[in-house]
């Protein structure tokens, strides 16, 4: 392990310093963390104050009511929310989709928070419910019957549906035809367990019941899913000399009310309290997590004192009852088996260890049974299979989640990470005033990064190695980045934390491996994963400066395969009962039968009722219509140049597919143009007579024909590169707006050596201008682009944008169309860039 970067808060504000005071951290599978601190501000809140955190309360704050939220790529841009809990905030949940986050606090309230406009910087509370005076210790939204399996066996097959399988898991709570209710469901101090759940036309439906009849103080709870649809909660009232008390609950809804209810489980004392030597060593229990949250049947416990702490792992087996000798000759009936019953079973335990002050478990979805944790010691497959165990002294140890053997350490004061068996070189030195340590610590989504909240406010961002400190060759290395791309590819998980160990020398054969597993796909699913996987491939070609140029190539594809998908839904058939296929669907297999060079012959096999639209939409969609002629003009132009340096646009070069969309396009625009000229690309051309788009066609369909069998390109002939160097002095070639701004740190931090951040004050590179742009293949002081409406914004806009948190794409907030037309377009984009990423407002000067 090693730090990636640390934030902290400009101005550090005053530590309450009270051990009583939780803190929390969630992560999302978008890549949001979500966290709260201890921390006090009694002066002012200069440190916080700047465009993203609002409603702060002068001239005192206490933080530990605010819930902070950032992306990871961007962790100075910290949104905080001024809760309104009037308790300190106990619990902290992300849904399923990563786009919603549960709040509870040590009053019974609990918040759900939704996205502002979709902006991850704009946080508004939209339901909450409340057991009044009841702290919440355990929190969770229901189960929504979704479950992923890892099989990491099957890493090397070429089918992902093996690699990736879908597990039969029942929903919580289903509404009508099975679709999966939402809700959440919260344990309390008192031994109450309330469900609230939200109905289809917005309200809440909440309900509560206690565990058991005799309710008791739970201290420690956690909450766990089955595959029937039922919920595991495990309680404890924080002695160790007590039992951990599980329970089996049901939720339903009866005539239009909610109802819960409960069965207790078989329970378990912890091996350390009937152990003679350790019966009162460690009195308090501090941790109580299932291993997962849909398996309920492996459990993680830890018992402290002030001077130590030690972790049990705990497993829930069927048993055969043993027989009373009396019945033991009895004639046993045909069939008849032995009678069964579940126990609890201890799986290992830990030596004494150092006091533990967090605890975090895994998230990605392999399989632990022995012939799985076997494979993965033979694949040398590690990430998912450790959890991570904070100390008092500021160290942290990845532990091997059954047998909790020690797989890695990470000591903080020195910032560095060990191999087990290893000495470390320097002594840590120990002091008497509080030591930095993590008070909240979570695993990222495919488990290679480790986010930890410290003492004193700061947040910490670690990378936890594929290999677990083993050595591993490049090509095993290269291997498992790809497994676990492929595994977010499939699910729609952010791939962020799988970049941390990309390193530039990696990028062009991982983008090799990836396209080659991409293309051993059936049809379906490659079409599902067509976006997905060019976004993929956009965010590697960043890491490395050899290859910016791809990644301003596959933007560019995003771009062009969405205008084309907008284009060709605009289409409708002339009559109603029309052939299987669609019009866009003719409109391809025409294009790609007929290879005639004139625009005008392949129109004529068109049925050009089809594409009659009336004026207004036609207009509206000029600036689109305007990027594809200029794309097609700039890529012609730029054809005799493409040398040993590559350039942006050379990929595009030997892409039949793309170039045969572009063809198509060109067809759709020629045939508007005869309804409304007003709508076609505007040229600057040298002769009045010239007619651009024949001319643009031409030359297109020759180069299209060299690359239309991409397992047998042509090199173009002289003859098409000369009528290229010709195109400069005929038309006037645009200067495309290539590559989006890339403010984030996932460039930045490839190194080893760990960046220090501030929570409001944007990153820079030391020794640069920090209002220049740094950024390849863009004009410093160049006019500012709406990448998505392909709008020129100036050279300083000043209307409210927002921006992208993986690829950087800039657009309007507001939208200035008034037609459907171009009104569909931007629908498209309300919750997600062209790239997948999330949206985040940035003020007019960044834009």
């Amino acid at each position: 392990m090693e730090i990636a970067y640390v934030c902290e808060w400009e101005k550090r504000p005053k530590s309450n310093h009270c051990p009583s005071i939780p803190l929390v951290c969630a992560w999302s599978c978008r890549n949001l963390i979500a966290f709260t601190t201890d921390l006090k501000n009694e002066e002012d809140d200069k440190g916080l104050d700047n465009a993203f955190i609002t409603n702060i309360i002068r001239p005192v704050v206490d933080l530990s009511h605010m819930i902070h939220i950032i992306d990871t790529d961007h962790p100075w841009d910290v949104y905080s929310i001024n809760s309104g809990h009037t308790e300190v905030i106990s619990c902290l949940e992300w849904d399923q989709s990563g786009s919603k986050l549960l709040s509870a606090d040590g009053d019974g309230h609990i918040k759900c928070w939704g996205m502002t406009e979709h902006l991850v910087n704009s946080w508004e509370c939209t339901q909450s419910s409340s057991v009044d005076g009841d702290p919440i210790v355990s929190l969770s939204w229901l189960h929504n019957g979704v479950k992923l399996a890892l099989h990491v066996e099957k890493s090397g097959s070429t089918n992902f549906g093996e690699k990736f399988s879908r597990v039969k898991f029942s929903p919580s709570l289903t509404l009508f035809g099975g679709k999966p209710m939402e809700g959440w469901l919260a344990v309390t101090v008192s031994g109450l367990v309330t469900v609230s759940l939200l109905k289809p036309n917005g309200t809440l439906l909440t309900a509560s019941e206690s565990l058991c009849r005799l309710r008791g103080r739970v201290a420690l709870a956690d909450i766990a899913f089955t595959g029937g649809g039922n919920i595991v909660v495990a309680a404890t009232d924080g002695s160790s000399s007590s039992p951990v008390q599980f329970y089996k609950v049901c939720v339903s809804v009866v005539n239009e009310k909610c109802r819960i209810d409960t069965e207790l489980l078989p329970s378990l004392f912890m091996r350390c309290t009937t152990d003679p030597v350790r019966r009162d060593k460690y009195p308090a229990v501090t941790h109580l997590k299932f291993l997962t949250r849909e398996n309920s049947e492996q459990v993680l416990l830890c018992a402290s004192s002030q001077m130590g702490s030690i972790v049990e792992c705990w497993s829930l087996r069927k048993e055969g009852l043993p027989v009373n000798n009396i019945f033991q000759h009895r004639s046993p009936v045909v069939g008849e088996k032995q009678p069964m019953i579940l126990k609890w079973r201890i799986l290992s335990a830990t030596n004494d260890l150092d006091r533990v002050s967090a605890v975090a478990l895994p998230k990605l979805p392999i399989s632990i049974s022995n012939t799985d944790l076997k494979v993965a010691s033979d694949t040398k497959f590690f990430p998912g299979l450790g959890l991570a165990l904070a100390f008092h002294d500021g160290s942290i140890q990845i532990l091997h989640r059954l047998s909790l053997h020690t797989m890695g350490v990470f000591y903080g004061s020195s910032g560095s990470s060990q191999r087990v068996g290893e000495e470390p070189a320097i002594k840590r030195q120990r002091t008497g005033g509080p030591m930095l340590h993590f008070k909240a610590l979570q695993f990222s989504w495919t488990s290679l990064a480790l986010v930890g909240v410290d003492n004193h406010g700061k947040l910490h961002m670690l990378r936890v190695s594929p290999s677990m400190g083993q050595m591993l060759d490049m090509n095993t290395l290269l291997r498992h980045l790809l497994f676990l791309l492929e595994y977010c590819m499939v699910t729609g998980y952010d791939w962020w934390d799988v970049l941390l160990h990309a390193q530039p020398g990696m990028v062009h054969n991982l983008l090799e491996k990836l396209h080659e597993e991409y293309m051993r796909q059936n049809q379906a699913l490659q079409q599902v994963l067509s976006t997905r996987i060019v976004a993929v491939k956009a965010s590697l070609c960043k890491l490395s400066t050899a290859t910016a140029a791809r990644a301003c190539d596959f933007h560019a594809k995003l771009l062009l395969i969405a205008i084309s998908s907008t284009l060709k839904s605009l289409l409708r058939p002339h009559v109603l009962n029309t052939p299987d296929k669609s019009p866009g669907d003719r409109l391809s297999e025409i294009c790609a039968k007929n290879t005639d060079i004139d625009i005008d012959k392949v129109m004529i096999n068109l049925k050009t009722e089809e594409f009659v639209l009336d004026g207004p939409p036609l207009q509206s969609l000029q600036q689109l219509i305007q990027w594809v002629g200029d794309f097609v003009l700039y890529l012609l132009a730029n054809l005799p140049n493409q040398g040993s340096i590559v350039r942006p646009g050379f990929g595009f070069l030997r892409d039949g597919a793309s170039l045969g969309m572009l063809r198509e396009m060109l067809v759709m625009i020629r045939i508007w143009g005869l309804l409304k000229p007003g709508c076609l690309p505007i040229y600057t051309a040298t002769s009045d007579n010239q007619d651009s788009m024949f001319l643009l066609f031409r030359l297109l369909t020759k180069l299209w024909l060299c690359s239309r069998d991409e397992s047998h390109p042509q090199d173009p002939d002289e003859t098409l590169i000369d009528e290229c160097c010709l195109l400069p002095s005929q038309l006037l070639v645009p200067s495309m707006d290539w590559l989006p701004i890339n403010d984030g740190v996932i460039t930045k931090i490839q190194s080893k050596h760990p960046l220090r951040l501030q929570f409001g004050k944007p990153y820079t590179l030391p020794g640069v201008n920090p209002t220049a742009q740094v950024e390849v293949f863009r004009i410093p002081a160049s006019q500012r682009m709406d990448h998505l409406r392909c709008l020129h914004l100036g050279i300083s806009p000043t209307e409210d944008s927002k921006a992208c948190t993986r690829c950087g794409c800039v657009t309007m907030l507001r939208s200035p169309n008034k037609t459907n037309a171009m009104r569909q377009w931007e629908q498209r984009w309300i919750k997600n860039c062209l790239c997948g990423g999330l949206w985040r407002r940035i003020p007019s000067t960044l834009t």
